[in-house]
């Protein structure tokens, strides 16, 4: 166990009738940060090995799940090579883990995916705010986005889905800046606050629908502007809440994967008919370690977020 300092959406920079944003090139948005401090807890102090619904190894009793699972493809600086080679096997990962435990497994889409680095050269930073990437509304949106058949959209929508994130360390271990997820069991509906998600609008020759690549560093003149920015999409920010419990994977090697879940449209609130028991999200972030030795590596880590429709 360790502790943390972490930064929640502060509910005094909100304006009542004002959707509160955030950028998705930079880490910024229109509200403040609080911080509250928690222990953390190790995952791998938890986890039954030999069982696969038990803590820490079914998505749908706390919204996480972490697996020993080596990647066969490690060239993650070249783009191509992820988009044509590690989603394969992220694909076919989802099926091994969820299908024995939630059914088969219908239809996969991999709509994106983002390389962070704890590095002042990188666009893309270790994320320390506690937020959720999906709203259930954004969630809809995006299969009625990446489906590109109406008719079929609408049919996937009628069953169960839900939007996970595949998140794993790469290069080196995550001992800088580790990730760390809230069980969902101890979340409120009242802890969720939508935020617009604002996207770099693209000149038409350049838009092929793929923000993936197209980061740039902002000046700091332009963090607070929102010219050249349109909304594109939806999260929740997460306000404080004395009884979130935290967990990490100390240590977490490029071998490791977490499924982080973002959405189930079985999930109890998610839908009419949704289910009791069933987590729909698990609010995450980066945190700073105070474990951490000095001279560690800067974090890098690859997320692959994908739709999972199911029979």
């Amino acid at each position: 166990m360790t502790t943390g300092t972490f930064r929640y959406l502060d509910p005094e920079s909100i304006t009542p009738g004002i959707p509160p944003w955030a950028k998705v090139d930079v880490d910024y948005s229109s509200y403040a940060r609080t911080s509250r401090t928690f222990p953390v807890t190790d995952i791998s102090d938890c986890i039954n090995l030999h069982s696969p619904t038990s803590f820490g190894k079914d998505i749908d009793l706390t919204g996480f799940a972490v697996f020993h699972s080596p990647a066969k493809e490690t060239e993650f600086v070249n783009d191509h090579a992820v988009r044509n080679g590690y989603y394969s096997e992220v694909e076919s990962l989802l099926r091994e883990k969820l299908e024995p435990t939630k059914g088969k497994i219908r239809k996969v889409v991999i709509f994106d995916h983002t390389i962070r680095k704890h590095d002042p050269n990188s666009p893309r930073q270790p994320v320390q705010s506690v937020h959720v990437d999906q709203t259930p509304s954004a969630a809809e949106a995006r299969v009625r986005r990446h489906v590109t058949n109406s008719k079929e959209a609408e049919e996937l929508l009628r069953g169960r889905y839900q939007l996970i994130n595949v998140w794993r360390p790469i290069r080196h271990a995550a001992v800088d800046f580790p990730l760390a997820v809230i069980d969902w069991r101890t979340t409120e509906p009242k802890d969720l606050v939508p935020v617009h998600l604002l996207y770099p609008i693209r000149n038409p020759e350049e838009d092929d629908g793929d923000d993936r690549g197209k980061e740039r560093l902002p000046t700091p003149e332009s963090l607070a502007s929102t010219e050249g920015y349109e909304v594109k999409g939806e999260t929740y920010g997460v306000l404080p809440n004395e009884k979130h419990q935290f967990y990490y994977f100390k240590g977490m090697k490029p071998e490791e994967v977490m499924f982080i879940k973002c959405f189930d449209s079985w999930s109890e609130g998610m839908k009419p008919n949704g289910r009791e028991g069933i987590a729909a999200l698990t609010p995450h972030t980066a945190f700073v370690d105070p474990e951490t030795p000095e001279g560690t590596p800067g974090r890098e880590s690859i997320e692959v977020r994908c739709l999972v429709f199911y029979e």
